[in-house]
């Protein structure tokens, strides 16, 4: 009885063994990243005249211009445009 349980489990760790063994060898298929997030530019600024700051965003790879206020009463940024500025147009390419 021992010999056959013994003989069954040097089977099955030489199957999982030749498992291991085949799936470290064979190339991994690896899926590309998915698009990843623009790469953004933050630039602090103050208003002439105003009491308030900005923080202007740049949008790297879309070209855009951004920019927010912090507001002083609630301590929070407030959007400044309604939509942000193409850069790319204004600077003439495309």
């Amino acid at each position: 009885m021992k010999s056959k349980a013994t003989w069954a489990l040097v089977v099955l760790n030489a199957l999982l063994l030749g498992n291991l063994a085949f799936r470290g060898l064979t190339p991994v298929a690896h899926a590309q990243a998915g698009a990843r997030p623009s790469d953004y530019l933050m630039i602090t600024g103050e208003v002439v005249g105003g009491n308030s700051a900005l923080v202007y965003i740049v949008d790297t790879r879309n070209g855009l211009l951004n920019a927010r206020a912090v507001d002083p009463n609630t301590k929070q940024l407030v959007d400044v445009m309604q939509q942000p500025i193409d850069l790319n147009r204004d600077m003439g390419r495309r």
